[in-house]
């Protein structure tokens, strides 16, 4: 699988008073979106996530979010390596994704910009 690149994911109570924060920190702009019941802004290396309570003690289980080329391999590769699929692929706003246990218990997310927009 084509790793792209790597997000960390950032649980903030107020997204509107991080945002500006991040974009100084890492010189972008924000992109937001809304992923179910929590607000997303994508900045720069960072996703900053703010929403109920009982959504973030998810998110936070999930170690940094991982872009890659196809997800379609990223689950043939995961699946081969005896990883367990918690979730997906499914359609997000951004792309396609799913979520993987490695065999090591850690959790990532790996996302793609396959039907991203559409």
């Amino acid at each position: 699988m084509d790793i792209l690149g790597t997000s960390l994911r950032v649980c903030v109570d107020d997204l509107d008073a991080a945002v500006p924060v991040y974009e100084k920190l890492a010189d972008a702009e924000a992109a937001r979106f809304e992923s179910g019941p929590v607000s997303v802004a994508a900045v720069g290396p960072f996703f900053l996530m703010s929403g109920p309570q009982e959504h973030l003690d998810v998110l936070r289980k999930i170690a940094a979010t991982l872009a890659v080329q196809d997800v379609d391999e990223a689950l043939a590769d995961l699946k081969a390596v005896g990883a367990d699929i918690i979730a997906g692929p499914k359609p997000t706003p951004a792309g396609r994704n799913l979520v993987a246990r490695h065999p090591d218990g850690s959790v990532f997310e790996y996302v793609d910009r396959q039907g991203a927009g559409s």
